[in-house]
């Protein structure tokens, strides 16, 4: 008797739950609707949230960098001149950055005029008999006269289209030169075709045949605008320039008829 006393006694735990187990699922009572009603209003409210403020970061992200590089290039240029408006006594921020937007103007008006473009000349010569200096200077002034309002020999000449990587696709580039290619039977002429990777001066050069080379009807800013925008200004169509010249060709002849 004592044996089966023993088998079919209840723990006070369970007696007082209705003897399930809370820490059993199996033995746990099913959920309640509500409780179900309000883990999915949590879901799809934490899911609205989420994408919300992912949406503000990608708002504010361009814009937040775009302001911290505008200061930081402020402050840059504003501490140029700073001292010298400090040691005067004057503290008006922002006054050194307009100081060395007008010295920059007055240097370019400056450099345009002969006797500019003599004493130019004279400290170019100087710096180029440096021995590290020249270097530097060379690969420098390279780099601004490819986007000089003047086009000089160094510029970018055109806007060039190759094939590249592999046969169906093309790569954008500028034609900076031409070398003329001996060989036995004929000479042949190939264009040094830059060709920016992920930067507008860091990149590849290759040599094209000249005959090989697609030349579209875009000036060089515009290749410029669709370099450093990763191709977003990319326009829906380009001709090239053959086309566009035989187009024009064919108009006045349309005309008189």
């Amino acid at each position: 008797m004592a044996e089966e006393k023993e088998s079919t006694s209840i723990p006070l735990s369970q007696a007082e739950n209705g003897g399930v187990d809370p820490e059993d699922p199996a033995k746990s009572s099913p959920s309640s609707p509500n409780s179900s009603t309000r883990k999915a209003c949590c879901f799809v409210l934490q899911s609205w949230v989420s994408k919300k403020f992912m949406t503000g970061c990608v708002v504010l992200f361009p814009v937040a960098v775009t302001f911290f590089i505008t200061w930081w290039f402020i402050q840059f240029v504003d501490g140029f001149f700073s001292p010298l408006y400090e040691h005067l006594g004057i503290d008006i921020f922002g006054l050194g950055f307009i100081t060395s937007l007008l010295f920059v103007f007055f240097v370019g008006v400056f450099v345009s005029s002969w006797m500019g473009a003599a004493v130019f000349s004279v400290g170019e010569w100087v710096i180029k008999k440096m021995p590290f200096v020249r270097h530097i200077y060379s690969a420098s002034k390279q780099i601004s006269s490819a986007i000089s309002p003047d086009q000089n020999t160094t510029a970018f000449k055109e806007v060039a289209i190759i094939r590249h990587p592999r046969v169906g696709e093309y790569a954008f580039g500028f034609i900076t030169s031409t070398v003329i290619l001996q060989r036995e039977n004929e000479d042949e002429e190939l264009c040094s075709v830059f060709v920016p990777t992920n930067h507008l001066y860091i990149g590849d050069i290759f040599l094209v045949n000249s005959k090989e080379i697609i030349r579209p009807n875009l000036s060089i800013r515009e290749g410029i605008e669709i370099i450093v925008s990763g191709g977003m200004t990319m326009p829906q169509v380009i001709s090239p320039q053959e086309r566009v010249a035989r187009l024009n060709d064919r108009i006045p002849l349309n005309r008189m008829m």
